[in-house]
């Protein structure tokens, strides 16, 4: 879940920046000059964007978000079938078992320690797939961090002093 945090934040970030080069000819909606401060700070420009407008409009965020949520729904779904099998067989069990059809009291134990080690198996396959969902994420993430850092410093290198984001709830600030 700090993951999913982590890329969302992540993919906002660098939806603003799409977003505030998309609209840096209009400074008169997207930028607010400051006042002058003392200590030699002449003039900042700050510019406000919503993580929602960013996720929505940043290409990368977008196709970042619908290949998680692609992996996301195989997962559930691989674990769903392999559920459904063993949930069968627990029932196929359950069921002879009631109809006295194993032989031995033994043959029903080894039956029994069969589906047991199934579901032990299910639920480490259910680790290991949420475990590369999580790590795909984080790596999702770091690729978008990337991104933005590169966008900030081909913009920084354009002739602002100084780009900064700062992340502050459900919105970005960005300092130019």
């Amino acid at each position: 879940m700090k993951r999913l945090n982590y890329l969302m934040n992540g993919l906002a970030a660098l939806a603003l920046i799409v977003l505030f080069a998309q609209c840096a000819g209009n400074t008169d909606k997207q930028t607010t000059n400051a006042p002058a401060q003392a200590g030699g700070l002449s003039e900042m420009k700050i510019a406000y964007v919503e993580i929602d407008t960013l996720l929505a409009k940043y290409n990368y965020c977008i196709d970042l978000n619908e290949a998680m949520v692609k992996k996301g729904e195989n997962v559930r779904l691989t674990l769903n079938q392999k559920a459904s099998e063993l949930e069968k067989q627990k029932q196929e069990f359950q069921t002879k078992y009631q109809n006295n059809a194993y032989l031995s009291q033994e043959r029903a134990q080894q039956e029994y320690n069969r589906i047991a080690k199934l579901e032990q198996d299910l639920q480490n396959l259910s680790n290991k797939l949420q475990s590369e969902l999580m790590s795909e994420n984080e790596k999702n993430s770091l690729q978008l961090r990337d991104s933005i850092n590169a966008f900030l410093k081909e913009y920084k290198d354009s002739g602002w002093s100084e780009c900064k984001i700062l992340f502050s709830g459900e919105e970005i600030i960005f300092i130019l």
